[in-house]
């Protein structure tokens, strides 16, 4: 791995730390403001909605210019959108306009790695951008949780700088200055990111060519015997991340009475153990392999199921730990090979934008289901069992029709092929 890689792991470390810090100070925010309970998971839902009507012009976006300069163009919406709280927009729309800003990021961030590594070494550096990006959830999780106690409130409150009224007077506005701060830090690590010199045709600019083109490039990846499989497997998996975080800080409350700022650390467990499972499948899994890897997704679904007979914080943890570490595994080869099939059948940007486009639909569609079950106040257990079941039972699905996929034609012999 060269330094630039190196750039582009910490460029992307405090980028996504800032906005898993962020989204739990908006939680706060929410609660402080009595709004309804059902709101909380429509912020993830507002952060998500660009990558779904953003789809089909990021990745042409993504490949105009250096990746980099994307990057660093990308932080900067981030900023203005966590600013606007302190102009007292709904959290809503400020996270939403965080959420635009993340789905400019996201094509050239993945789309880099294929730009600067060989398909051999994908696995591994997925292993480590997962890897790390898991750890900045749970650094991240702990800090909002952190920022938005009574404790580190009074502190950083209580901070005065001599001679200058800085106007800052609520544990919001606290909690906001050291988002932004980070968020500015990623913004300069994305100023060292080297030009790979990776050229692409002139990019199309009418959005009817765009939308036809990125139409195109869905069909590519859902046709492809390999593509269809990792990219369904992606797709549950964000979309089943982004609900159980939420389902956790509910369950946290109803079952183990844990209050937000402490809730927060079930949070960081299950994202612990998916660094754990990440980093492992890094190191044992080659692209080849990536594919046997599909059951421990439905073990993560049956596993699920078992938190509704859990009361104690004791075995809480072994358990989200369990959960992490087989999302963890499964996953990091998945995005690999899927990665790979679309550097082979597409650009790099593209491909990344039809990965995002089918991810975070999945997410703004299970969000929306666990949003409607909560206002027509569902009870928790039969929506956690409801949920790890549907899990196991998708991924099923998916490994049968990989198993026929395999019957018709050894769709294996096409990794590590020559892009196209």
């Amino acid at each position: 791995m060269n330094r630039g890689f190196y750039t582009i792991m910490a460029a992307q470390f405090f980028s996504s730390l800032a906005d898993n810090a962020l989204l739990f100070v908006a939680i706060d925010l929410l609660i402080s403001m009595n709004a309804p309970a059902s709101l909380t998971p429509l912020l993830k839902l507002s952060f998500v909605l660009f990558y779904v009507l953003l789809a089909p012009f990021v990745g042409a976006f993504a490949d105009s210019m250096p990746k980099g300069k994307v990057m660093f163009i990308a932080n900067l919406v981030k900023v203005a959108g966590c600013a606007l709280i302190f102009f007292q927009v709904h959290p809503l729309l400020a996270y939403a306009v965080v959420g635009f800003g993340a789905a400019v990021y996201s094509p050239a961030k993945y789309g880099i790695l294929t730009e600067l590594l060989p398909p051999e070494k994908l696995v591994a550096a997925n292993g480590w951008i997962e890897g790390l990006t898991v750890m900045s959830i749970i650094l991240g999780t702990v800090m909002g949780g952190a920022l938005v106690s009574a404790k580190a409130s009074a502190f950083m409150l209580g901070l005065d700088v001599p001679f200058i009224e800085t106007g800052i007077n609520t544990t919001t506005e606290a909690a906001l200055c050291v988002v932004v701060a980070v968020y500015i830090l990623a913004t300069l690590f994305n100023l060292r990111i080297p030009d790979t010199l990776a050229k692409y045709a002139h990019q199309e600019r009418n959005p009817a060519k765009l939308i036809a083109d990125f139409a195109n490039c869905s069909s590519l990846l859902w046709k492809d015997k390999l593509g269809q499989i990792s990219l369904a497997v992606t797709t549950l998996f964000w979309g089943a991340g982004a609900t159980l975080q939420f389902i956790v800080l509910k369950w946290a409350e109803k079952s183990l009475h844990m209050p937000l700022d402490k809730a927060t650390t079930l949070i960081g467990i299950v994202a612990l153990g998916v660094a754990v499972g990440a980093a492992s499948s890094a190191k044992m899994i080659p692209l080849k392999k990536s594919l046997t890897v599909i059951p421990l997704g439905i073990a993560m679904g049956v596993v699920v199921v078992c938190m509704t007979m859990v009361h104690s914080v004791l075995i809480a943890y072994p358990l989200l730990l369990l959960i992490g570490v087989l999302s963890g595994f499964f996953v990091v080869p998945m995005n690999a090979l899927l990665q790979h099939r679309g550097h082979v059948l597409m650009s790099a940007g593209h491909s990344i934008a039809v990965q995002n486009f089918n991810e975070n639909l999945s997410i703004l569609t299970m969000l929306a289901i666990y949003a409607i079950l909560i206002t027509l106040k569902v009870d928790l257990n039969i929506v956690i069992v409801g949920f790890g079941l549907s899990v196991a039972g998708i991924m099923f699905l998916i490994m049968r029709k990989h198993k026929m996929n395999q019957a018709e034609h050894d769709s294996l012999a096409l990794i590590g092929e020559h892009k196209h």
